[in-house]
This record gives C-alpha cells, structure tokens and sequence, in this order.
C-alpha cells in the first residue's frame, strides 16, 4: 500500500480526506466504547457465575475481539457511505486490513498462552508480543517496514570490518524472541505431555521434563543467533568468564542447580513427599530448579534452596512408604486401673477414621513414675499429607472424654511437705 498520505500534511489536507479521518476515529471510538461494555460484562457474568473452562476461555477470546472486529464493522459500513457519495475511500480501505490482523494476532497470542504457565507477568507479555507483532504487520501492509530496515542498518552502533547496526540488533532480538518463544512453547507441551506418563515416579518425570525444556530453550538460543549471523565460537570466551563467574560469586546457584538435579534423579525429595526440615513441616508441591515449594497446614508455601536438601538432615515421613506411627503419650494416677486404662486407648485409636486396622493401635504400659503412671496410644496412618498435629489432637480429646466417662483421672505434679515444729 502506498504510505505517502501520510506524509500529506494535515493542514492541506482536502475536505474528502477529513471525512474519512473523521470516519476512522468514530469506527475506533465505536470499537473501544464496545470493548469496554463486554469486558464489564465478561467480568460480572464470570464473577457470579464461577464459570471453568473452555467457556471461560471463549469468554476471554471475546473480550480480546470486541475492539478491532466491532470497528472493523463499523468501518465497513462507512466504507458502504461513502462510496454511496461518491467519496474516496482508500484510507478506510487501509484500516481494514490493520484490524483483521489485529484481530488474528490477538486470537492467535491469546491461544499461545495455553500452552504457557498462567500467571500476572503472563498477561503484560501477551499484551507486548499482541502490540509488537501487530506494529511489525502495520508497517508491512502501509508500505513502511522496508524504508524503516533501511533507515536502521545506516545506524552504525560499532564501527569496524563487521560494523554492528541497530538493524542488527533489532534483527537479532526478533530472531532470539521467535526461536525462545517457540521453544519455550515447545518445552511446556512436552513438560506437560511427560507429567501425564504412567508408571514412571513423579521425580523422574519433573527431572526429564526440565532437562528437556532446558535443552530445548538451549537449542533455541544458538539458533536464534545463528539466524543473524553470530559466530557461535565467540561464546568461548563467554564460557571463560562464567567460570570465574561461578568461581568467585555464583557458587550457591550453581551448587542449588546442581543439587536440583541430585534430588530429582536420586528420588529423595519428590513432589507430595511430607517432609519436615528445622521447624518446617509440610508437603512437597513442586521441585524447581533452584528450590523447591513446600505447602504447610496453614496455607503457606517455603521456597526452600535445593542445597539446604542436600546438605542437611531432612526428615522425609513418605519417603518409601505413607505409614507412620504415632505416639500419644499420658498420665494416670496410681488410684486407677491401668488395665482398664490401656484398653479404653486401644478402643479410641480403632474407633478413630484415619487409624488403620492393621498393624492395629496398641496401648502400653512405659512406666511407674512419681506422679502416676505413663501409659501411650501407639497408632498407625498412611495420610499424613492431611496433617500429623490435627489427629493427635482429636485422639487426645477422645481420650480425655473416654477417660472422664470411666472415672480416671490425669494427675498433676503432687509433692510432700512435712513442718517439724521445734
């Protein structure tokens, strides 16, 4: 398409050209006041609703068309007008195809993100690569997109045998964001893809998808400087100074990455694991390059450094198996039955839901002590991702009530104290 109207200055424009101009930013202000309407819509309906996906999705996919399909429309029809008046219509010929590849890349980066894992920082890069790719396609069909390569590779940013341009730049960041996005897509479908596979631990699926993913994301980025021309054989000098990097500053996320990839492959830490390390206690919900998650019963998630796994004394109570024992520990007064007292812990610990049958809770019997004697509920479980505090707790509260209904009592501290009169 020929661009010189743009180079028309405004004040000489003709009358013909004003409507047009007027047309276009009713066509955008008709497109935008739309896109508003449905995004409030969208987000009461979704709100009151709680609607899943794909619904959702289409949902989403709608608000991101409203503006250039709802102006395009507009466009359209105006388009109609004036050629019923016999007007020039070649700028509003322009505008249709700038909104129909609106529309695609939005669609088309919308999808994409399916494929990546949703977050906040997600959203801003979909909004970036929608504006980016849809400036790149703008300046083609306008007729700008070759002067503008020209004017920047006559931009000499370091002179030389092989000067370095602002074309080469740009040129080499478009390549490198193609080749990391599409590798990067590639790497989560393929993580996703070995998450699914049967039979085969959860810690050697995580450990094979993020050496894939890595490789992949590696692979993408020699390509993408490939692409541009960049002798791959400068990188040994680069390799040179990140091992002094790593030698002088870096040894703790080299040592967490490396410790990363010990924890997936030995299988010592894997994801739904309980473990319990200094004063933290929870389950495993992720294993991550540098650190792992670790949720606890009160909602809060530990970022804990791979290193500290590796280096320190962690206490895994799923590591080969769910069953675990626990102790309920108490007193009784030496005025009580202490038989009659063991067989009231058992009968708790078979009545309770999350004890298991076999091996059955045994009571006994550990010693005569000096304020009465102490006696412990030994009971197994096989969940204890569902919390080990909140079962000893409703154990001991049944004991207590077993205990109050059959007349025994727990004993306090008692001492003697004898006064000699002189």
């Amino acid at each position: 398409m020929n661009p010189d109207f743009l180079l028309t200055p405004i004040l000489e424009l003709p009358p013909e050209r004003w409507w047009q101009l007027t047309a276009i930013a009713i066509a955008l202000l008709i497109g935008g006041a739309a896109h508003r309407w449905v995004v409030r819509r969208v987000e009461r309906y979704l709100v009151d609703a709680k609607t899943r996906s794909p619904k959702r999705a289409a949902l989403r996919g709608l608000e991101r068309l409203t503006f250039p399909l709802t102006a395009l429309a507009i466009a359209l029809l105006e388009r109609v007008g004036f050629i019923l008046a016999h007007l020039p219509t070649d700028w509003l010929a322009t505008l249709t195809p700038l909104l129909l590849s609106l529309a695609g890349i939005r669609l088309a980066v919308y999808f994409l993100r399916f494929a990546l894992k949703p977050g906040p920082a997600l959203r801003v890069w979909e909004q970036l690569l929608s504006l980016g790719a849809w400036t790149f396609v703008a300046l083609y069909l306008l007729g700008w997109l070759t002067p503008l390569w020209h004017a920047l590779d006559h931009v000499i940013l370091i002179p030389g045998k092989s000067p370095v341009t602002l074309f080469t730049v740009v040129k080499a960041g478009l390549s490198l964001g193609a080749m990391l996005l599409i590798t990067w897509w590639l790497g989560a479908a393929l993580e996703r893809r070995i998450m699914q596979v049967g039979g085969v631990s959860a810690s050697v699926r995580v450990g094979v998808a993020k050496v894939v993913k890595f490789l992949l994301i590696t692979l993408g980025v020699l390509l993408g400087l490939n692409a541009v021309g960049i002798d791959l054989t400068a990188f040994a000098v680069f390799g040179g100074a990140l091992g002094v990097g790593l030698g002088l500053g870096l040894q703790r996320i080299a040592s967490n990455l490396v410790s990363g990839f010990i924890l997936l492959f030995d299988r010592s830490i894997r994801p739904g694991d309980v473990i319990s390390l200094a004063d933290r206690f929870g389950w495993v919900q992720e294993l991550r390059a540098r650190y792992i998650v670790v949720r606890d019963r009160d909602g809060v998630e530990t970022l804990i450094p791979n290193e500290n796994l590796v280096t320190s004394e962690v206490v895994n109570w799923s590591y080969s198996d769910r069953h675990i024992r626990l102790k309920t520990p108490v007193m009784i007064s030496y005025r009580d039955d202490p038989e009659l007292a063991l067989a009231l812990l058992e009968q708790v610990g078979r009545e309770h839901p999350r004890v298991l049958a076999e091996p059955p809770p045994v009571a006994r019997l550990l010693g005569l002590e000096d304020n009465g004697m102490r006696i412990e509920l030994r009971a197994w479980i096989n969940d204890p991702q569902n919390g080990v505090n909140n079962i000893r707790s409703e154990l001991n509260l049944a004991i207590w009530r077993a205990f109050k209904a059959h007349n025994i009592t727990i004993p306090y501290p008692q001492r003697d104290v004898h006064i000699y009169r002189s």
